[in-house]
């Protein structure tokens, strides 16, 4: 294949077609390398790896071709210069703050975040004198409001977990950038089949290619992408640290993302559908999926991203009760707090993905005790109606 390609092609071609290089075996499908190390020809050539002089391999822990070939499609897929991969999407995060914040530096984050993103920057990131203020994720003024001169990170999840809040994407990096600030979007609920950050003006895009890179709940891992300036600076860290991708679950990756658009279509079809069915149930109080008009960013979110996603929060009248009993009597949806997998997953966010926030935290992030997120699957849609309409049904 000519590599020359990639920047004319689709995406569709470029999650099946980019990074991959073939070797001297003339492979149709990408290797896998289960190689620590790797040797060389001469001491001179060895000595031209290790120093940088050359390029090429040097040790699987920063230096890995079955990394790289996953690096490079989903930098291609995301519109990026470059991708570092990572052992978890956590490790993206706290990569990506250890390359680019130093002590005294701040961060501006949005207060809909996954909890143990909260907890990294507060418990362990603050231990090393780097302050974090939240503001509510849709309020443009808040976020500007929030910046010091000492500000040098904006991050968000877009759309947020598990309420699907939106913010604008590029109002928001026109804010980071007049301040002399970075704009980080975590991209996991999406991936680039539904939303390019770095086209509507974000500096970097952070994944968990645990979820729906993947798509099948096989492998843990993490990737940031951007421009080679900030993410040398990152690849440093995963070389020194060690928070590196394993060969096999790089492999596991490249050919999740061969189906990305097609399983996020799927995906955003069956979600937006359950959305509209809970909206109309008795035993619910709201419905919070950006895909619904009665969404506060519906029409934001419309013009961003080229989907809804796949997850989506509701909230049942009668608190932690009433929300247990429609969880417990699920047959078929999965009770994890994981999600972004082929299988329809159910959980209390309350009291498991948020579980760690302290009271205070939670009412501010709109996660209160009735409230239950369900991330949609590629089942029969029926099916998934059915299993959730035996709880809901008994609350009325």
């Amino acid at each position: 294949m000519n590599q020359h390609d990639d920047e004319q092609w689709a995406l569709e071609t470029l999650a099946i077609r980019a990074g991959h290089e073939r070797t001297h075996e003339q492979e149709h499908g990408e290797p896998i390398f289960p190689t620590s190390s790797f040797v060389y020809d001469s001491a001179a050539e060895a000595a031209a790896k290790f120093s940088g002089d050359e390029p090429g391999n040097v040790y699987s822990r920063f230096t890995n071709p079955t990394v790289r070939t996953f690096e490079k499609r989903l930098a291609a897929m995301e519109g990026g210069e470059r991708c570092v991969a990572t052992s978890s999407g956590m490790s993206a995060i706290l990569s990506t703050a250890l390359a680019l914040l130093s002590a005294g530096d701040e961060i501006v984050a949005s207060r809909s975040l996954f909890g143990s993103t909260v907890s990294l920057f507060d418990k362990y990131l603050g231990k090393f004198g780097i302050t974090t203020r939240y503001v509510e994720l849709s309020d443009l003024a808040a976020w500007e409001a929030a910046i010091t001169p000492a500000t040098r990170l904006l991050f968000a999840e877009t759309p947020s977990n598990p309420l699907s809040e939106v913010v604008d994407i590029a109002a928001l990096a026109e804010i980071a950038h007049r301040h002399d600030a970075l704009l980080a979007i975590d991209n996991c609920f999406l991936t680039p089949a539904l939303q390019k950050p770095l086209a509507l003006g974000a500096d970097l895009v952070i994944h968990s290619a645990t979820k729906y890179l993947d798509g099948q709940g096989r492998a843990i891992g993490g990737a940031v992408v951007g421009r080679n300036a900030e993410l040398e600076e990152l690849f440093g860290v995963v070389r020194t640290c060690g928070p590196c991708m394993s060969p096999f679950n790089a492999w596991i990756f490249t050919k999740g993302l061969e189906t990305l658009n097609l399983r996020m279509r799927a995906h955003c079809d069956n979600a937006q559908a359950l959305a509209e069915w809970l909206d109309q149930h008795d035993a619910v109080a709201r419905v919070y999926y950006s895909g619904l008009p009665s969404h506060p960013q519906h029409l934001l979110a419309g013009r961003q991203q080229q989907g809804y996603g796949a997850v989506l929060g509701f909230e049942v009248k009668g608190g932690r009760e009433a929300a247990w009993s429609v969880i417990d009597a699920t047959r078929l949806l999965s009770i994890t707090g994981n999600l972004g997998d082929v299988k329809t997953t159910i959980t209390h966010p309350a009291t498991t993905t948020h579980g760690r926030l302290s009271d205070e935290q939670k009412a501010s992030a709109g996660i209160n005790e009735g409230l239950i997120r369900v991330a949609v699957g590629l089942e029969s849609l029926n099916d998934i109606r059915g299993d959730l309409a035996r709880g809901l049904d008994a609350l009325r």
